[in-house]
């Protein structure tokens, strides 16, 4: 496991633009407020690009590489055409499936199965449909925590709408392929679920 995923507490930044059809993210150490990974969507087909700006957004596929600002890749997240429910596959450093998400039929606000590479369920992913709120549910476990509202050191480094904060609690052992996992999900959240 990638050693920068050890820490518990990620900001994570849209890059935002007028007429992006990328989905490009910096996520930052809050105690140093610097660069600690990017994730960049580099694989973008031109034909996905052109939907991009349709109402079929929501059904293009997708290939995001997280990596560190040397260029190493630390997880890359891939998903084909979506006509209905997602399924997107989670790979490691060296391109080898470690788990992928299963998007849930109904689900107000927004869920989907976390899996390992086996298909077994590792967490839940599930949403508020009032707002932009995730946890991470192992059973009645919170393993993860997503959301825009941070109280927190760098607070004001991280005021706007298109950004927030992924704590990843004590319970997640530094080894465990969760945090990929987790740390990929959060990732699509706005691609799968938010779009």
């Amino acid at each position: 496991m990638h050693t920068v995923l050890n820490r518990n507490i990620f900001f994570v930044k849209e890059h935002v633009g007028m007429f992006k059809a990328a989905n490009n993210y910096d996520i930052y150490d809050p105690d140093t407020e610097s660069v600690i990974m990017e994730c960049r969507e580099d694989r973008l087909g031109i034909l996905t690009r052109i939907l991009r700006f349709t109402d079929y957004k929501r059904m293009t596929p997708f290939d995001i590489q997280i990596r560190t600002p040397e260029g190493q890749q630390v997880i890359r997240v891939k998903r084909g055409i979506s006509l209905f429910l997602s399924k997107v596959q989670v790979l490691d450093e060296n391109d080898h499936v470690i788990g992928m998400f299963k998007q849930k039929f109904f689900s107000l606000g927004g869920a989907f199965t976390v899996l390992d590479a086996s298909e077994n369920p590792v967490c839940q992913l599930k949403g508020k449909w009032t707002g932009w709120d995730f946890k991470f549910l192992d059973g009645e476990t919170e393993l993860a925590h997503v959301t825009k509202k941070w109280a927190g050191i760098g607070k004001e480094f991280f005021t706007s709408a298109d950004n927030y904060v992924l704590q990843i609690s004590d319970c997640v052992p530094t080894d465990d392929v969760a945090r990929y996992l987790i740390v990929a999900a959060v990732m699509c959240i706005d691609m799968v679920l938010k779009e």
